[in-house]
């Protein structure tokens, strides 16, 4: 996994930030975004509590499939989550840690030999420097529901900046017309070190001929660029990962990593004339030895052309 760290991070930082510098100039071909939170798939507030993730794309106008040239199109992405314990005011001491997390990087997405390719780095900084734990004291004020308490802040996750490689490797198979199944495998190596393996299962227009980028908590795949067939579409998928490390889980928390985790995940998305709306469920199993359970979070995007 060292090996593994070193390569995808050298990739990306060396190679990438020339081709990030020669794509500075080139128009955004398009955007995504994609909300999820344990709210809205069990009805809780613990773990993977919530998270935002926004993409914007850079490059040529898209043409319906990926340039075959690293660097040719550019995303780049801004993501903010939070990580809790099951009760946020009185916590067990067994469970994980608080943690928010903020990060900002950049992934190139390209085709070759019919493979789909995403290589990219993004630059995680964890902690109460991060701010996120400030954020979400205000919006349950806003909304009268219980913040964390002084004691689960005090002992969050405490400041560390991670660089963390990305990459994935996907082939579509065209089952049918309307039938599409995308195995894919990933590595990561930065925050988390882990490799995972799994599959995407498309019925319906939604991505065909479009850019898809996967939220790293859910697994969900969002837009990015945009075909608007309308209609619905029914998406299913699964992976199983071996995971090695965490930031969010340090040893020094007394909590013990699980080294394997899996995802199973369903969605729907319906596509008008000039309005879609997403929203998909995704089961995530334990990742410490003392959660007795996984937990379901879910996963929204409503979008209006105007």
């Amino acid at each position: 996994m060292g090996i593994l760290k070193t390569i995808l991070a050298a990739s990306l930082v060396f190679g990438g930030a020339s081709s990030i510098a020669v794509q500075a100039e080139a128009e955004q071909i398009g955007y995504g975004r994609l909300i999820v939170n344990d709210f809205l798939g069990d009805g809780q507030d613990r773990w993977r509590s919530g998270s935002i993730v926004g993409s914007h794309l850079y490059g040529q106008p898209w043409g319906g499939q990926r340039p075959e040239g690293f660097g040719d199109l550019i995303e780049m992405r801004i993501m903010g989550q939070v990580i809790a314990p099951d009760n946020l005011q009185s916590p067990d001491p067994t469970d994980r840690p608080y943690a928010g997390a903020l990060s900002i990087g950049a992934h190139t997405h390209f085709e070759r030999s019919g493979f789909d390719i995403a290589l990219g780095a993004d630059l995680t900084l964890v902690g109460p420097s991060s701010g996120i734990g400030d954020i979400q004291t205000w919006l349950h004020n806003a909304f009268s529901v219980a913040e964390p308490s002084d004691t689960v802040l005090n002992n969050q996750v405490g400041n560390k900046l991670a660089l963390t490689g990305v990459a994935e490797v996907g082939y579509i198979y065209e089952l049918s017309e309307n039938a599409r199944l995308r195995p894919f495998v990933e590595a990561r190596a930065g925050d988390e070190t882990l490799l995972r393996a799994g599959f995407d299962f498309t019925l319906g227009q939604f991505g065909h001929d479009e850019l898809l980028v996967r939220d790293p908590v859910s697994g969900q795949r969002y837009q990015t660029t945009y075909q608007n067939r309308p209609g619905w579409s029914f998406l299913a998928g699964a992976d199983f990962a071996v995971v090695q490390s965490s930031i969010y889980l340090p040893a020094s928390s007394g909590v013990t990593i699980e080294d394997t985790r899996e995802r199973y995940r369903i969605g729907m998305n319906w596509q008008g004339e000039s309005t879609s709306v997403y929203y998909g469920a995704t089961w995530l199993s334990p990742e410490f030895t003392g959660q007795d359970e996984g937990q379901v979070v879910g996963a929204v995007r409503i979008r209006f052309d105007f």
